[in-house]
């Protein structure tokens, strides 16, 4: 008895520790506001700028088939920038977008230390003396750099699959069906929780044929998640299953890789992670899982050691499907189906950071019971594990290591609010793009862009918009797959920048040789170029230079060029 109150109060402590890591971890978002340092890519560039259009444009709660009147000339579907249901939609509508980014990282980092917690506690790691390794690889998964606009899409597994699990077990508490209802407003069906619930349909099934068990309830809870998820996610099931024009994404191609290439990808993946699930797992978790691996592959295994090799197995087996999705074995399918283009199927390596996490807390555990000096071994791999975590916060990798511009310095609202005052006219009158800056700066400011960076758009606007810059694309083969075959950014590119859109205002950089089709440009009601840097042959492009525009609270220099309509003879 006086033991178990012993290890009750180390848990708590732990607990105490833990949460004041995490407070601190997140604290810098808080304190800085504007002035934090947060990631550029598919974060600044895009989302942040995707949820102030929404919540300013009016279609919030917009029909189906309705568009974004902002965005390139009105042709994005609202659809696009994703359900009125998501939590983090309203989080930016409500609050201004670094608090709203800040709640949310709280938000995603608190339920996933919760998720992971009780599901090592009931599930995995269930002796009393064993607190550290639930409290700290709990600590450590909610201190992964995950993707920010995904939300609990990732991180949200744990708590997840611990309801799932309670409602297997015959535990019908509504607090696991609340769980399972409640994260569909938190978390994105198509960025992870397909892919997980897929998983657990296949624990089902396991049931079924290996157990001959039915079990109703287990079968049910999954129906019901998937259900609320389609119901919050409606705008997605309405464009998929309603006749619509074609979207720019029926001409990804991704399927280039022969085999040597997709066994490196599946390697440089299982030991690297991916940029949208980092699990920075290399330096410590690794190391500890093949340690486990050769102590036990030996030697007689009970049921931690089955379900930690077969949780290695399936590591890896997901880092191998995602290679093998980009290999050209799938090319003749992908040109008959077109979901298999359009969907992105590799994403079950989303389901890696719940997979990889859980083993390193089963291979800490082995290690544990094997008496007093492995268990310095799980404690210095788990203190090590949260040491390596916390260069990762944003704060740090993209302020000090970096050094990409704050919030404030990457949307440049005074130094954007002198260019609308200059120009003079409502914004609505008139179109914009830019060059060497993303565009998603000056939506985020209110003007209207021909340019953007959105997952889905229609592919007669990808043509339309590729006569202003098909002499650019012939200079440059990168450049012109890049767009060709990808196109969600649908920018202005230069050859002579590259697929370089950071272009700061200590940049020496200038354009030489730009060869646009200004006439396409004015056409589809463009006006104004913001380029981050100067255009040597600007009046060869009927572009003419208004004013060059600096401020101290923003990382750019804008030059503001006019398209100048060529007079015909």
């Amino acid at each position: 008895m006086c033991e178990m109150l012993q290890n009750q109060k180390k848990e708590t402590i732990y607990l105490l520790v833990a949460t004041f890591i995490l407070a601190m971890f997140v604290s810098p978002l808080f304190l800085l506001g504007q002035d934090a340092h947060i990631r550029v890519h598919d974060n600044l560039d895009s989302n942040l700028a995707w949820y102030r259009v929404l919540s300013e444009s009016g279609e919030m709660f917009g029909e189906i088939g309705s568009t974004i009147p902002q965005i390139i000339n009105g042709e994005l579907p609202r659809s696009t920038y994703g359900t009125e249901f998501s939590g983090i939609v309203w989080l930016h509508a409500v609050f201004p977008s670094m608090t709203a980014y800040a709640i949310s990282q709280l938000l995603t980092r608190v339920f996933a230390f919760i998720g992971m917690y009780l599901l090592l506690k009931r599930y995995v790691v269930k002796e009393e003396d064993a607190a550290l390794i639930r409290v700290g690889v709990a600590l450590a998964f909610s201190l992964t750099p995950f993707w920010p606009s995904g939300m609990l899409s990732t991180l949200g597994h744990p708590l997840a699959l611990w309801a799932f699990l309670n409602i297997r077990a015959k535990d019908y508490r509504l607090r696991n069906w609340l769980t399972l209802g409640l994260l569909p407003l938190y978390a994105s069906f198509v960025l992870g929780f397909f892919f997980f619930l897929v998983l657990v349909q296949a624990i089902w099934l396991y049931d079924f044929f290996t157990k001959r068990k039915v079990n109703i309830a287990f079968l049910g809870s999954i129906a019901f998640m998937t259900s609320i998820f389609l119901a919050v996610e409606y705008r997605l099931v309405a464009s998929i299953l309603t006749v619509h024009e074609p979207m720019h994404r029926i001409e990804f191609i991704s399927s280039r890789h022969d085999l040597w290439h997709s066994i490196k990808l599946s390697l440089k993946n299982f030991f690297l992670g991916h940029t949208h699930v980092m699990t920075v797992h290399a330096p410590v978790i690794l190391p500890i899982l093949f340690m486990t691996f050769f102590l036990i592959i030996f030697k007689k295994k009970g049921k931690e050691e089955k379900a930690f090799l077969y949780l290695l197995v399936f590591n890896y087996a997901l880092s191998l499907w995602y290679a093998l999705w980009f290999n050209q074995m799938w090319r003749p399918l992908k040109e008959e189906i077109e979901l298999m283009v359009t969907f992105n199927f590799a994403r079950f390596h989303f389901l890696r950071p719940l997979v990889i996490y859980v083993s390193f807390a089963l291979g800490c555990l082995i290690l544990w019971r094997k008496g007093r000096k492995w268990r310095l071994i799980v404690w210095t791999a788990i203190l090590a594990q949260v040491l390596v975590l916390i260069p990762f916060n944003e704060e740090i990798k993209y302020g000090i290591y970096y050094k990409t511009p704050s919030f404030r310095e990457f949307f440049a609202e005074k130094q954007f609010q002198e260019i609308e005052d200059y120009i003079g006219k409502p914004q609505a009158n008139y179109r914009v793009a830019s060059i060497g800056i993303h565009p998603s700066i000056a939506q985020y400011n209110g003007f209207y862009t021909l340019d953007t960076y959105n997952n889905l758009y229609p592919l007669s606007y990808k043509y339309e918009f590729r006569d202003i810059i098909a002499n650019e694309l012939e200079k440059n083969t990168t450049l012109r797959k890049y767009y060709d075959e990808w196109g969600s950014r649908c920018y202005i590119f230069v050859d002579e920048l590259g697929k370089n859109y950071d272009f700061r205002k200590n940049s020496d950089k200038t354009i030489k040789d730009l060869a646009l089709n200004t006439d396409a440009f004015i056409e589809m009601g463009g006006r104004y170029v913001f380029s981050a840097v100067p255009i040597l042959n600007a009046p060869a492009n009927n572009l003419q230079l208004e004013k060059v525009f600096n401020h101290p609270e923003s990382a750019w220099t804008i030059y503001l060029y006019q398209a100048i309509q060529h007079e015909e003879e």
